[in-house]
């Protein structure tokens, strides 16, 4: 299988506003080669997850890959996993409001409110069907990520513009 670093939809580009369509065939080798490069794509531009849509695929798959790094330097280590039409299927009442960024979004950071907890739902590569309660941080990109399947960027779920920070202002914070 080839996997190649891909290009990222930038902010504007109409595909980052529009609903995914479903994986129907999840088999496809087509779509493990489209897993095998988001993962490379996420890890090259220092991701900790990735959709379909930010590289041009209108397709409901994401990877949710939390490691440290330079953009998100306490975020938990996991292996890359590919979630493959994804759903939420219940969520804590709790919201908590925490730092974002995106790759389709360059030099931004904002405070998102998200659910602490979630019940998901999602196939594998392999097409088998997993149910599990995500918390925290990774329920934190899976959130994003699936917003990224409905036309959603994280902007739009900011309270209020003083939310919202340059990649410089937000760095300076979480270093000091």
């Amino acid at each position: 299988m080839e996997k190649s670093i891909l290009d990222i939809a930038q902010l504007g580009n109409p595909i980052l506003r529009t609903a995914a369509k479903v994986v129907q065939d999840i088999t496809d080798p087509k779509i493990s080669q489209l897993i095998d490069s988001l993962i490379a794509t996420a890890v090259a531009n220092n991701g900790v997850g990735i959709a379909a849509p930010q590289v041009s695929q209108s397709l409901r798959l994401f990877i949710v890959a939390s490691r440290p790094n330079i953009r998100y330097p306490h975020a938990p280590t996991m292996q890359p996993t590919a979630m493959i039409n994804p759903k939420m299927i219940s969520h804590s009442e709790e919201k908590v409001k925490d730092w974002e960024g995106c790759l389709s979004v360059p030099g931004l950071r904002g405070l998102v409110p998200r659910y602490q907890t979630i019940e998901v739902e999602y196939f594998t590569r392999e097409g088998i069907l997993e149910r599990k309660v995500l918390t925290d941080f990774v329920a934190r990109i899976f959130q994003h990520e699936l917003d990224h399947l409905d036309g959603i960027v994280f902007l739009d779920r900011l309270e209020s513009n003083e939310d919202l920070y340059s990649e410089e202002e937000y760095q300076k914070l979480i270093w000091d």
